[in-house]
């Protein structure tokens, strides 16, 4: 568990080098920490901003331990959570076991509720694997029946090195386009939903950049700092070699400016010769680091959802250049 001591050094350090400050936690499960160390962040920060620097907060939690406190907490200061939820019950009680073997649907659920009642912004994370991808519409139904209006979906990937056998390219392709089709006519018929990557494309599609940092094209330094106050670039790279300094020794700064966090920024650059010929390349943009392992030699892989990425825009073009029309910039 972190310190007090580290979180108020990683806060007053953020606070002395920026102008506006997120505080993100994340996990593991970061309502670990427990709730007395939140009020003390909080506070905290409410001490050290001196200035009255805009400061937001967000939060992924798989919801379990939340209760109305928790609520109350993320309520009066505004944090934006995250909550896991890979469906309805067997989808995900498939994966999502707690400690003792057994499913934790309901309880996330629960916490859903709790957060709907205490008027907490929060949306749903779900990671879509094998099954998943062969139940799209049931999932889609299950989330407007819940009257879940925020949605986000990541691709399962399994651990570096792999064969990624958890969602092929092709089941993500169809999970994509499915999940299009249902996106697209909830739209057009006034009852639409928020699809975090599809609200992007869609974006891109009228002219603005992306928000998601797996669809600038090029990866930059988010400051994920470890409990004993280790600094590393992102979070799927958590990594001894990626380390990037120590909140307690070194400034964001000079950790931004170190060797380790230019050559991270770097190997992202690279296109393949066959990706700058391609006519999707300005709405996929080399796609997230992560799905572009293994990196050899400072040069990342061709993604591995290359294909289904091609097939879904060569599908979805003609709907999004529509949906232009009807929400022009």
């Amino acid at each position: 568990m972190m310190r007090r001591d580290t979180a108020e050094t990683i806060i007053r350090r953020a606070l002395e080098e920026s102008e506006q400050v997120t505080f993100s936690f994340q996990g593991g499960e970061p309502t670990l920490w427990g709730l007395d160390n939140f009020r003390f962040f909080a506070q905290t920060v409410d001490r050290l901003n001196a200035s009255f620097k805009p400061i937001q907060y967000a939060l992924q939690t798989n919801g379990i331990l939340l209760n109305e406190d928790w609520a109350a907490f993320f309520k009066k200061n505004n944090f934006l959570v995250g909550l896991s939820l890979d469906g309805y019950k067997d989808l995900h009680d498939a994966n999502r076991l707690d400690a003792s073997g057994q499913g934790s649907y309901s309880r996330s659920l629960r916490a859903a509720a709790l957060l709907r009642k205490a008027g907490v912004e929060f949306n749903i994370l779900t990671v879509v694997t094998s099954n998943t991808a062969r139940h799209v519409e049931k999932l889609y139904r299950f989330y407007q029946n819940q009257n879940l209006k925020y949605l986000q979906f990541i691709p399962c990937i399994d651990d570096f090195g792999s064969d990624g056998a958890s969602l092929t390219a092709n089941e993500y392709g169809r999970f994509l386009e499915t999940l299009f089709d249902l996106w697209y006519r909830g739209l057009m018929e006034g009852h639409g939903i928020s699809i975090r990557y599809f609200d992007n494309l869609l974006n891109i599609f009228r002219g603005y950049p992306p928000e998601l940092c797996s669809m600038n094209g090029i990866c930059h330094v988010q400051n994920v700092i470890e409990s004993d106050g280790g600094v590393y670039p992102c979070d799927f790279y958590v990594l001894d070699h990626w380390r990037l300094g120590d909140v307690h020794t070194d400034s964001y700064e000079s950790m931004l400016d170190s060797e380790i966090a230019s050559k991270f920024i770097d190997e992202s650059r690279h296109i393949w010769e066959e990706c700058s010929r391609c006519r999707w390349v300005m709405l996929c943009r080399g796609g997230c680091k992560r799905d572009r392992e293994p990196v050899l030699g400072g040069i990342p892989s061709p993604n591995r959802f290359c294909s289904a990425y091609k097939d879904f825009f060569s599908y979805s073009y003609d709907g999004f250049m529509e949906l232009c029309g009807l929400f022009p910039r």
